[in-house]
């Protein structure tokens, strides 16, 4: 059964397959700010990613001595989640390590995704424990849609009218990946320079995601100058950012990692990929993500 958070301004449900976000609702507007997940472009509509960031070349991760097959962003998002607490406003899920994961992972892990919804803004808390008896390696990342235009295009608004705001200047250069997310190495272009805005359109999406190294800001805002709705995306522990629609979707995805694809021909274990997550035992990582909508 789904779960769903109330404040007096906004709604949210959650569903314990992936623990995956598929509704933020507005009451007084009754705009929906998160994509359907209409297979015509893409199922999903907020998964984690765990263990993985993107793909892993040839599919194949290397750990402990082991060789072991993952596919992209990791096996979290198609697992069922229990809910371990819940009320009005909070809920708590959690997915632990089993024989299953065991055989595609090969470490004993806890992931608890936390929701708090506080009137429009919703807070996400990601933790990683260690249940093992030696190092655990790891990455994670966040991957929620959000309808664009936001409120289905009222105002006759066009994708092209909205823009991403950064709260602060940035000189942002944009990493490829391939079609099967794998890094392009040495290819890459400057996006912004000491700038806070970048607009939107549909052409910067024909080579897939855009990808941006060691962002400074920690909030980014999905707007438009055609009217006042707005979804801002804040995030801490995640200094990645992917930024990914399917060709000519109505949604565009805003995604704080702890991580990123394989380069092509990588050959590393998982420890080394890049910024896995290193947590000793009986120690955790956390992360945490806020969604606040307007």
């Amino acid at each position: 059964m789904n779960q769903v958070l109330n404040s007096e301004v906004a709604s949210v449900e959650i569903k314990p397959l992936g623990a995956e976000m598929v509704s933020f609702k507005r009451k007084d507007t009754g705009i929906e700010y998160v994509w359907s997940g209409d297979a015509k472009f893409w199922t999903g509509r907020s998964p984690v990613l765990f263990p993985i960031v993107g793909s892993v070349y040839e599919g194949k991760i290397r750990a402990e001595g082991g060789t072991y097959e993952l596919k992209n962003h990791g096996f979290a998002r198609t697992r069922e989640f229990r809910l371990v607490e819940a009320d009005e406003k909070r809920a708590a899920f959690r997915l632990a390590y089993d024989d299953e994961t065991l055989a595609m992972y090969p470490y004993k892990f806890a992931l608890t995704l936390t929701y708090t919804l506080d009137e429009s803004i919703l807070r996400i808390d990601y933790r990683v424990d260690n249940e093992d008896d030696k190092p655990i390696y790891f990455q994670l990342g966040t991957h929620p849609a959000f309808n664009c235009p936001i409120g289905g295009g009222e105002d006759d608004e066009q994708f092209e009218d909205y823009r991403l705001e950064f709260e602060q200047p940035e000189t942002l250069e944009r990493f490829f990946v391939t079609g099967g997310n794998i890094q392009i190495p040495d290819k890459s272009e400057t996006l912004l320079e000491e700038e806070t805005l970048l607009p939107l359109a549909r052409r910067q999406f024909e080579e897939g995601a855009m990808i941006f190294r060691d962002v400074k800001s920690e909030r980014v805002t999905l707007a438009s100058g055609k009217n006042d709705h707005s979804v801002t995306v804040s995030y801490e522990n995640f200094p990645y950012l992917g930024v990914w629609q399917p060709l000519n979707a109505p949604f565009v995805c805003i995604e704080p990692w702890h991580g990123l694809a394989d380069a092509d021909r990588f050959q590393g274990e998982l420890k080394d990929k890049e910024l896995a997550a290193e947590v000793q035992p009986g120690e955790y990582f956390e992360a945490s993500l806020m969604i606040e909508v307007k």
